[in-house]
């Protein structure tokens, strides 16, 4: 369990100093601050998709599926 959390952190933390210099990048070539800000919404795209769908719920498994069906065609 300690292994599976810090490699979470550990990916966090790789992509936070991603984040970061992309954004860096993007101020040091003097870019606009559109385009920075179009570069902070591309990188944080993502995550958000992830969280969301990590937060929905699972999808039904077969033998769900296979016994819906099943008792809707009893019930006829």
């Amino acid at each position: 369990m300690l292994s599976n959390e810090s490699r979470v952190w550990r990916v966090v933390g790789i992509w936070s100093a991603v984040v970061t210099l992309v954004i860096a990048c993007s101020v040091a070539a003097d870019a606009s601050f559109s385009s920075t800000v179009l570069l902070l919404v591309l990188c944080a795209a993502p995550p958000g998709v992830a969280l969301l769908l990590g937060f929905s719920a699972p999808p039904p498994t077969v033998a769900e599926l296979l016994y819906a069906v099943h008792t809707e065609n009893d019930r006829q």
